[in-house]
């Protein structure tokens, strides 16, 4: 189990209340597609996707961003109990989808390089290190079924 300490959720807290779901949703989506190209083979039935201007530009991109930072809500909701709240996603992606595991990590990668550009100075160490914490714990949490 993962223990939080009060900072780290208020910083947690603080970075959710501070986006914009359908920008950074679609930025952080739209730069995993751009920069690991592989992870585009996933989104055949999206339309479009030959270069980074019709990633951008394509609305079902923007529309799944959107829709797993609203997951990562959940995440939010359950910090004390990730994994339980993530394993019928996880199961959906393993067992369903039959998602690459590795791209959860490569997502949130994009996705810290999004709020950290929005964010910008503002964006210390002790943010990035408590945001990437609860991002390990959340991909950790969609792994799970694979092991």
């Amino acid at each position: 189990m993962v223990e939080w300490t009060d900072s780290e959720r208020a910083i947690i807290t603080g970075i959710f209340e501070s986006l914009d779901y359908k920008v950074i949703g679609q930025k952080a989506m739209s730069r995993c597609l751009i920069v690991y190209p592989w992870t585009q083979r996933y989104f055949g039935a999206f339309g479009n996707l030959y270069n980074a201007e019709t990633i951008m530009a394509n609305p079902l991109i923007a529309q799944h961003g959107f829709t797993v930072l609203h997951g990562l809500d959940r995440a939010l909701k359950n910090m004390d109990d990730i994994k339980s709240t993530y394993a019928d996603l996880s199961k959906l992606h393993s067992e369903k989808l039959h998602v690459d595991p590795d791209n959860f990590t490569l997502f949130s990668q994009c996705l810290t390089v999004v709020i950290a550009a929005d964010i910008g100075k503002g964006f210390t160490p002790d943010m990035q290190a408590a945001w990437q914490k609860f991002l390990a714990v959340v991909v950790s949490a969609l792994r799970r079924q694979y092991h």
